[in-house]
């Protein structure tokens, strides 16, 4: 089996690719403009790096051909709302636009399956406590609504032939080889670690958490699965509902006993951050019989060890950020 995973070269991505190279026989070709960096990238004769624009669908084509691709996993996209709306006409080209291109081009030329990673976003703010696939869909910005509005498309060109499953993952947390630190369970272990003291911005705004270990078996389960059954189906992925202000307390909690320490304190900011909701996954644990395995306490244990371990320096370095790594690129200023 041959995989092209679309923005492989991420935080998601790259982790998925060093489990995928480990746990798999898989050949994996990594398209991916690599906006965020490349030098973490594995060497493997089962990896191929096409550093391509997810635009370029005539290089689209030709990467799905050259490699014989029987399935696409779409990770590319402008995440989260503050990167998006820095350049906000070319977030919806890279997020949307191109979309359509991409499904088209991958039936045409014989994948069997495509997977696309949505997000938990799109259903905006809700005070449901057991938000399902079925909730009424409340974008409340352009990264939320662009996203939502591929999955109709994506669910148009499905048959027996081309089958297709949409995932709608929680904030993820947890160590990757491509560190991001503008995630919250990240920021905050990040602050308590380094810093001493956890700023949190708002506080009870709900937030659904998914350790990216989980989100990475996920992928490696629908990549290896026959899915013919679940076509076109969408699932809910996360497992703890918290307010940011708990996720702090558990940081502050996982630190203080890890280091011996009992004064890191949780310092509350303003924020116009309103997306405020709580996701129920029980549809992909009775159907596909998927298991969450990690807590967001595991991902701040992870976290530390990496620190520890030195696998992370330099922490508040642009770098880590894609809203500070964008911002410094000609073609987003």
């Amino acid at each position: 089996m041959n995989i092209l995973i679309t923005g492989g070269s991420g935080y998601v991505g790259s982790r998925l690719i060093y489990k995928l190279l480990k746990e798999t026989n898989l050949k994996i070709v990594n398209y991916d403009i690599s906006l965020f960096g490349d030098k973490h990238l594995p060497k493997s004769n089962r990896f191929i790096y096409c550093k391509e624009d997810i635009a370029d669908s005539r290089k689209f084509e030709k990467a799905i051909l050259e490699n014989n691709i029987d399935t696409v996993l779409h990770l590319a996209c402008i995440s989260n709302d503050p990167t998006y709306e820095l350049n906000s006409e070319l977030s919806k080209k890279i997020n949307y636009d191109c979309f359509e291109d991409l499904v088209k081009i991958s039936k045409k030329n014989k994948v069997k399956k495509f997977i696309y990673a949505s997000t938990c976003s799109v259903y905006g703010v809700s005070d449901s406590p057991n938000v399902t696939e079925t909730n009424e869909l409340k974008p409340i910005t352009d990264y939320n609504k662009y996203k939502a509005l591929c999955e109709p498309i994506l669910k148009k060109y499905l048959d027996d032939d081309f089958t297709g499953i949409i995932i709608r993952p929680a904030t993820v947390c947890g160590f990757s080889e491509k560190m991001r630190f503008d995630l919250t369970v990240n920021i905050l272990t990040n602050f308590a670690y380094n810093k001493g003291y956890i700023k949190v911005f708002g506080g009870k705004q709900c937030r659904p958490n998914l350790h990216i270990d989980d989100m990475c078996e996920l992928y490696k389960i629908l990549i290896l699965t026959q899915i013919k059954e679940f076509n076109g189906e969408i699932f809910n992925v996360g497992t703890e509902n918290l307010k940011i202000i708990e996720i702090a307390e558990k940081v502050k909690s996982v630190i203080e006993k890890m280091y011996n320490k009992k004064d890191i304190e949780i310092r509350v900011e303003e924020s116009a951050d309103i997306r405020s909701y709580m996701i129920n996954s029980d549809k992909i644990k009775k159907l596909l019989g998927f298991k969450f395995k990690k807590t967001v306490i595991d991902a701040i244990e992870d976290l530390c060890k990496a620190f520890d371990n030195k696998l992370i320096v330099d922490s508040f370095s642009d770098q880590w950020s894609n809203l500070k790594v964008l911002s410094k690129k000609e073609i987003y200023k």
